[in-house]
């Protein structure tokens, strides 16, 4: 599809998806902890740019909550190593979403986007409801109005460890080569007798906010916060939210979301209400940050590789998840290859600028679909309406309260949850339910990345698992000296006198590790008189390095036992790993290799002994 094909249709859905995204956008910013032009730098390039690159012609992307709650985890951890400075941690925070795109892209060129599908619904499941609670839980405080920072009683009860970080933070800056000796002691001394109170107020001030943030700081933090809530900064919050939720009721032609940040914030300042703002943000067009190449050392970012992949295997599922809905709304078909690496673009530019990072968002590419948009100009128009917006109207934006934003980010967490699946719970197996729970627990309690990765882990191995119990179940040894134990009209094929010789293993399905204890059980259960055993192999499509060396074995105990293993139906994958470690031909011979079982079983009657003739059943 040309790009100015559908220009009317374009203009009218990437305006009203920017204007869908501009509240987002700031209230993500807000809570990732970089502010609301954070916010809006990363829904302007990663909006544009993945749109221009990308392979869904209506996709609008850009910070969404399951990244944003990732990216705070990020921003956290290099804050605290940074004591709280946002200026000297920037540089590493920027350089870890820059790696972040960078693998999207990287994804995208090794053409791994078909497979992010296979990732298990209950894992999905489990963390975004997870995302949701967190949102739900991290907005009470700003929605209440409780800023721990100004809570001057709760700083003083953190001014003794803040004595101790400033300490330590002299020591270190003393050390010479990892050694302290007597002269860094002394200058450490005089330094600290130095220490005025001031400095050890700001530091307890810090201490008290990082306290307060997250979702155990959230919690350990509200029974004090309860006891000091701003009742004016509540019902601005609680407003917001009936407005959201009650204004789609009337009409969904004007975005909700919009209503109450225009509404609200308009109230708020003609009426001249007391409510914390948003504080200054920058106007003029956004310059580059270079520093993130030059600014941080690689031990700073190394311990956040994992997270930063982790951030761009996120941001693929969110935007392919997307794109699939957008292809059935449109009837085309996207290229998930090439998203993944516009998506990667688009966050990469959007670190160098300082934006945080963002994917493919569904509810506003429904917008632009529902308002017309058809090519990739629609989510460009999107991303130059927002730049528009910042470049002209950032006085007006520092005005919108805090409350606002928290109010909006509440309906975001409830909205994200994975009410599909929680509904199906007492539907769906119980080892789906289990994961589901334990991915959301650990997603809200410890940490997103390693809930992610260990609810893959279980879901593989109760994968596997269910397999071999299903290949073990299917695959059954057939005495042929007892016509109750067959029952396919081919093992009539074998001569009579040779059933108490002649057993058949078949094998139903691949032949990997979660299936090999039942196979490597057969030569245990042989009986003295068998002198062949037929190894049925027409299903078995696929044999992993379990399944190798699991049939090394076995073929190795037949023969200690003076039984001769005979394949039929061997396939190309398996004859090959089984011909790679030389199984075929040093243990068993080619001759004793058949692509039909009636072959097999035809080579039986001339060699093992004389016969006479078939059984008629």
């Amino acid at each position: 599809m040309k790009l100015f094909s559908h220009i009317k249709g374009d203009l009218f859905g990437g305006l009203t998806a920017g204007i869908v995204a501009l509240p987002l956008a700031l209230a993500f910013g807000v809570q990732s902890g970089l502010g609301a032009v954070a916010g809006l730098y990363g829904a302007i390039f990663i909006g544009f740019f993945a749109s221009l690159f990308g392979g869904t012609n209506t996709q609008i992307s850009g910070p969404t909550a399951p990244m944003t709650a990732v990216s705070m985890v990020v921003i956290a951890g290099i804050l605290q190593v940074n004591e709280g400075s946002i200026e000297n941690a920037l540089p590493a925070i920027l350089a870890v979403f820059l790696m972040a795109g960078i693998f999207q892209v990287s994804l995208g060129a090794l053409k791994l986007g078909k497979y992010i599908k296979y990732i298990p619904y209950p894992v999905v499941s489990g963390f975004m409801t997870g995302i949701g609670v967190i949102i739900l839980i991290t907005q009470i405080l700003p929605a209440i109005g409780y800023n721990a920072g100004a809570d001057e009683a709760y700083v003083r009860t953190f001014e003794p460890v803040a004595q101790e970080s400033i300490l330590n933070g002299i020591l270190a800056d003393e050390v010479d080569e990892d050694v302290l000796v007597i002269d860094d002691f002394q200058s450490a001394i005089a330094r600290a007798q130095n220490i005025t109170e001031e400095e050890i107020a700001a530091e307890a001030k810090s201490i008290a906010q990082s306290s307060s943030k997250g979702v155990i700081g959230t919690i350990k933090t509200l029974p004090r916060a309860i006891q000091n809530i701003n009742w004016t900064e509540l019902i601005i919050a609680l407003v917001t939210i009936v407005i959201i939720f009650g204004f789609k009721k009337i009409t969904t032609a004007i975005p909700s979301t919009l209503i109450a940040l225009l509404g609200v914030s308009g109230a708020v300042y003609f009426l001249n209400v007391d409510a914390m703002k948003l504080g200054e943000i920058p106007s003029g067009f956004p310059m580059p940050n270079f520093e993130i190449i030059t600014g941080f050392s690689f031990a700073e970012v190394s311990p956040y590789i994992f997270t930063a992949l982790t951030l761009s295997l996120l941001g693929a599922i969110d935007s392919l998840l997307t794109s699939v809905v957008a292809d059935n709304m449109t009837k085309t078909q996207h290229n998930p290859n090439q998203e993944l690496i516009g998506q990667g673009i688009g966050n990469s530019i959007a670190s160098l600028f300082g934006g945080i990072p963002g994917a493919g968002a569904t509810i506003r590419t429904v917008v632009n679909i529902n308002s017309g948009g058809r090519t990739k100009l629609s989510g460009m128009i999107a991303a130059v309406l927002l730049l528009i917006i910042v470049v002209a109207l950032g006085s007006f934006a520092s005005e919108i309260p805090n409350a606002v934003l928290a109010g909006i980010l509440i309906t975001v967490g409830i909205g994200v949850m994975d009410y599909k699946g929680l509904k199906a719970l007492r539907s769906i197996p119980k080892s789906d339910v289990i994961i589901m729970f334990i991915v959301l627990i650990l997603t809200v309690t410890w940490d997103l990345v390693y809930a992610v990765g260990i609810g893959l882990v279980i879901a593989s191995l109760i994968f596997m698992k269910k397999m071999g119990d299903a290949n073990a179940a299917k695959s059954k040894i057939k005495t042929l000296s007892r016509k109750d134990e067959y029952t396919n009209e081919d093992y009539s094929l074998v001569p009579l006198d040779l059933r108490e010789e002649v057993f058949i293993k078949e094998l139903d399905g691949p032949l990997f590790f979660g299936s090999t204890k039942d196979f490597q059980a057969m030569s245990q259960i042989i009986p003295p008189k068998a002198t062949h055993v037929i190894i049925r192999m027409e299903k078995v499509p696929f044999m992993d390095q379990s399944g190798l060396f699991a049939f090394e074995d076995v073929s190795q105990a037949l023969i200690k036992q003076g039984v001769t293993p005979l394949l039929a139906g061997l396939k190309e994958q398996p004859r090959y790993r089984l011909e790679a470690i030389d199984i075929i031909p040093d243990l068993i011979s080619n001759d004793h290799v058949f692509d039909t079982y009636e072959e097999c079983v035809g080579w039986v009657s001339q060699n093992v002994a004389d016969t006479v003739g078939p059984d008629e059943v």
